[in-house]
């Protein structure tokens, strides 16, 4: 067991050193990265809704806010996790873009022509929670 454990540790501090001689452009690429994962901001919250039609509805709404990496929307609990770079939208505008789709949210009223134009499973009751 010893062995094994000394053999790891051998193998891992040779992939480290080698890593080390590898080009400044490496090096520069992960902080990139490193400074777009810090920009990664997640909310969640409440939007209001009945079925799987909705569940699309509301998650492309969200997704196609740029910025947007992630958009799920839980149909029993009513609500939806979004994540989203913060240098380039803000949780309103998520918000709003819901609420564009036709359903209302914690901070946002649907627009009631959208709305309106949702299928008939897709109606909700206005007065429902959507901390459930």
């Amino acid at each position: 067991m010893k062995k094994v454990i000394l053999s790891l540790a051998i193998i891992t501090a040779t992939v480290f050193t080698s890593c080390k001689s590898e080009g400044k452009k490496e090096t520069n690429t992960n902080k990139t990265e490193v400074s777009k994962e810090m920009a990664t901001t997640g909310i969640t919250f409440g939007v209001r809704g009945n079925c799987g039609m909705c569940k699309s509805t509301i998650e492309k709404a969200a997704n196609n806010v740029e910025g947007v990496a992630t958009a799920t929307w839980d149909v029993k609990k009513k609500k939806i996790d979004v994540s989203f770079d913060g240098t380039k939208t803000n949780a309103m505008e998520i918000h709003k873009a819901i609420a564009a789709s036709g359903y209302d949210t914690e901070k946002s009223k649907g627009d009631l022509n959208a709305y309106d134009g949702l299928p008939g499973c897709c109606k909700y009751d206005h007065s429902m929670g959507m901390n459930q």
